[in-house]
Order: structure tokens, then sequence, then C-alpha cells
């Protein structure tokens, strides 16, 4: 018999989403951060945004390490 592995997801639909859009920002050149609005210059800062604006909203988005 072969046993299936059921994964649990670390994000929810909705923390993708803000990840999307802010990812679009980024590729479109209109994605700023801080209160200074500087613009974001990696991929990486883009994708941290996303998250922390999914976190700010309450979905479900694993905690900081």
């Amino acid at each position: 018999m072969i046993k299936k592995t059921v994964t649990k997801r670390k994000y929810s639909k909705g923390a993708q989403e803000e990840v999307r859009k802010e990812m679009h920002e980024f590729e479109q050149g209109t994605a700023h951060s801080g209160p200074k609005l500087k613009p974001v210059k990696s991929e990486k800062q883009a994708i941290a945004i996303g998250l922390s604006k999914a976190r700010e909203k309450g979905l479900k988005v694993p905690k900081k390490s």
C-alpha cells in the first residue's frame, strides 16, 4: 500500500496574492518602501514587503526567523 503524504500550506492564497502584487509593482518600477518611500532594488526585498503586508492583514504567513 502506498502512503500519501499530506503537506500543509505554509502561506495562504491571500499571502501569495500580496507577494504577487508587490512583485508586479517591482517589475513595473513603482514599488517603494519605508517612510521615505525609497525604491525597492531587489526581488528579495519585494517579496519581504509583500509578506509583511500579508502579516499586517492577518493572513497565514510563517513568523520571521
